[in-house]
């Protein structure tokens, strides 16, 4: 399934503040302060993986030197993401990469409409910043365990990497070789919750993810090619 109103992960929608104290919004409503009031050469937009990036020492090492911001919010899926992106977060700035992590919080959607939902934030990025080169990185195996969300998120992955080519200037980077053991398990060294990574897990994923910003920074339009890895 593609982009459009008939995939409900390509929907966008904000999150309901069940809990009342109207976090979710006030997390937004900063970010699109922060389009007012800063330049990024890199976005990172998505989920928890992207907010927890951030709160790193790598993210200081790395990414903040090549004048990067992070909207990333904990929980989102690529609906709310969509309805982000929509509403204010891609105003005011002219970023020359957007890098795209989100979809693992997809749990009631199929491979198909979550491929779709990621596709449909590409497209949206597109529209909106012509001049920006999009990254999109794999999902990531979950569970300590194999499980049906781990081979849901890896299917994902090979749906992004045979269709993400015909959007554009978009790259596909699957950062999620090497947690899985031999044994097929996942080691809290690297997710301490099977789930999130920690400093050694994002470590990683850090340096190739780090060179590819580069390259792209570094292209002129007419450089660019996609890139598979």
């Amino acid at each position: 399934m593609s982009v459009g109103d008939s995939n409900p992960a390509a929907v966008p929608s904000p999150v309901q503040d069940v809990q009342g104290d109207d976090r979710w919004m006030s997390q937004h409503t900063r970010f699109v302060l922060e389009c007012k009031d800063k330049e990024p050469d890199v976005l990172f937009v998505g989920d928890s993986m992207v907010q927890l990036l951030h709160q790193y020492e790598v993210w200081q090492e790395l990414f903040s030197p090549l004048h990067a911001l992070s909207f990333g919010i904990g929980g989102d899926t690529t609906s709310h993401v969509l309805w982000r992106l929509q509403n204010g977060e891609l105003e005011n700035i002219t970023p020359k990469v957007v890098v795209v992590w989100v979809g693992t919080n997809n749990h009631e959607h199929t491979v198909e409409q979550i491929a779709g939902g990621i596709q449909a934030i590409v497209h949206l990025i597109n529209t909106c910043q012509p001049q920006a080169k999009v990254v999109v990185l794999g999902l990531l195996p979950r569970g300590e365990r194999p499980n049906p969300l781990r081979e849901k998120n890896a299917e994902v992955n090979r749906v992004l990497r045979a269709s993400l080519p015909r959007l554009g200037s978009v790259q596909f980077l699957d950062v999620g070789s090497g947690y899985v053991q031999s044994d097929g398990t996942i080691s809290t060294h690297d997710m301490f919750d099977f789930l999130h990574l920690t400093p050694a897990g994002y470590a990683a994923i850090a340096k190739p993810l780090h060179d590819l910003l580069l390259q792209l920074l570094e292209e002129t339009p007419e450089e660019s090619r996609p890139i598979l890895a």
